[in-house]
């Protein structure tokens, strides 16, 4: 009864200790930064509805795409990468939490020590013990708590990390699909060129050799055809180049890719003004910068620890259990001890002072560069919000010459056919539609890459 009564006052005195402890040290306060709007006009449309909210599944509605996607997030070994981080810093967390509580171990030991001096002077000392021990490290100052608020901003940061992949990831596969959709347009434009080209030196000839025309215009006829025929070795290791990219990003070996036409990626969001929400949002909408401010948190709490370093540490040390030198004693031979340990720091040249203004340093150098990450998030958006709003009009404009390319290509060849002009203008009439025709392929990738950036840069895509 007595060490039970020993034991419960201890554990007393135990609790109120760990009630008593405080927590030195500056909590963290996010830094103030005066945050531009990025929406000046029509902010009351931006306030209620923002794009970067939808869910990736949403904004690209192609059925094919979806599914790249969601193989990628599944699959993709960065993505897997970064879910074993957060398991293995939350079973980190796991650690440092368990460290504000008591360990408690368990011993049993057992010797025989045997002594005969002369030969007639047997002696056997055996020994049994059975104990449990208790050890702690108080946590006076909160230096283990701050240990703890360093692990859980880690793994906070992780989690983080993670979602910021997945919307880089998101946007890698929904520009790597447009981009190999758009290389198929132009082998196809290309292609049909080339037959175009065929045709053309096939009547040069016909021309030529019935005395209509100069061999110049024929040869010319020749070295069009050439010139577009190499084009096509080049855009096929593009494509195939560019399915091996999609593959990687889903984890897989090569393979080939499923796609649609160009024709059918338009967006529903083309052609419309999309509200981006208000700038203060962005700084929780993007998982780097709220990365960013756990690093920060991180680099704070491993100031409090290196502050409470400095101050004096308190260890307590319990043991109960059984000792005897018979084993019929064993169980009535109750044996305790207790210990308190306080190590304070007197002499140590400065060192944990150093130690300190080191942590304040790297803090300083972690607000810079969250300061930073927030100022780069501001400058994607604007350049995303730009090129949205410019790609809409270079469509514009190259549909328009895309269309005159066209019907001046098609009065050449008639007016060719019907001896009014040379074969060369006919030449420059297809050189022009051909160009035209590219660039207006590059148009509609234009728009569907800056719909990607735009989505990526407020944010967006990060949602399962």
């Amino acid at each position: 009864m007595k060490s039970y009564k020993i034991a419960l006052y201890t554990g007393y005195c135990l609790v109120l200790m760990l009630l008593a402890s405080c927590k030195l040290g500056k909590e963290y306060v996010r830094p103030d930064m005066k945050l531009p709007e990025l929406n000046r006009e029509n902010t009351a449309e931006a306030d209620t509805a923002s794009f970067a909210d939808m869910p990736w599944w949403e904004v690209y509605g192609d059925t094919i795409l979806q599914g790249l996607i969601r193989k990628t997030l599944d699959q993709n070994k960065d993505m897997l990468t970064a879910q074993a981080k957060i398991k293995e810093l939350a079973a980190l967390k796991r650690v440092d939490l368990s460290k504000l509580f008591p360990q408690i171990d368990g011993k049993l030991y057992a010797d025989k020590d045997a002594e005969n001096y002369g030969g007639n002077h047997y002696k056997s000392s055996p020994e049994l013990t059975g104990k449990f021990l208790l050890s702690w490290e108080v946590d006076l100052w909160g230096n283990q708590r701050w240990g703890l608020e360093k692990s859980k901003a880690q793994l906070l940061g992780a989690m983080d990390n993670r979602q910021a992949l997945q919307v880089s990831l998101v946007a890698q596969m929904a520009q790597s699909y447009f981009e190999l959709v758009a290389l198929d347009h132009r082998l196809k434009i290309v292609r049909q060129t080339l037959r175009a080209r065929e045709e053309g030196v096939r009547l040069a000839k016909i021309r030529f050799e019935g005395g209509l025309t100069s061999e110049t215009s024929y040869q010319q006829a020749q070295v069009e055809l050439a010139r577009t025929a190499t084009l096509v070795p080049d855009l096929e290791r593009s494509i195939s180049e560019k399915e091996n990219e999609i593959a990687l990003l889903t984890g897989n070996f090569p393979y080939e890719i499923p796609r649609v036409e160009l024709e059918q990626i338009a967006s529903q969001w083309a052609d419309k003004d999309i509200p981006t929400g208000l700038s203060s949002a962005l700084l929780e909408r993007r998982p780097d910068i709220r990365a960013a401010e756990k690093t920060l948190m991180a680099a704070n709490a491993e100031v409090g620890v290196a502050f409470t370093n400095l101050f004096p540490k308190l260890t307590l040390t319990a043991q109960y259990g059984l000792e005897s030198g018979e084993l019929q004693d064993f169980f009535r031979s109750p044996a305790h001890f207790l210990s308190a340990n306080l190590l304070a720091p007197i002499f140590a040249m400065g060192r944990n002072r150093a130690q300190l203004k080191a942590k304040k340093a790297a803090y300083e150098q972690q607000v810079y560069q969250y300061e930073k990450q927030v100022i780069i998030a501001f400058k994607e958006v604007r350049n995303a919000l730009t090129g949205f709003n410019k790609s809409k009009e270079v469509f514009a404009s190259r549909k328009k010459l895309e269309d005159a390319a066209y019907s001046n290509n098609k009065l050449a060849n008639l007016q060719y056919l019907n001896g009014y002009i040379s074969y060369l203008d006919v030449l420059d009439a297809q050189r022009g539609y051909f160009d035209a025709q590219l660039s207006m392929s590059d148009a509609v990738l234009g728009k569907q890459l800056a719909l990607v950036q735009l989505y990526k840069a407020l944010g967006g895509g990060w949602t399962n």
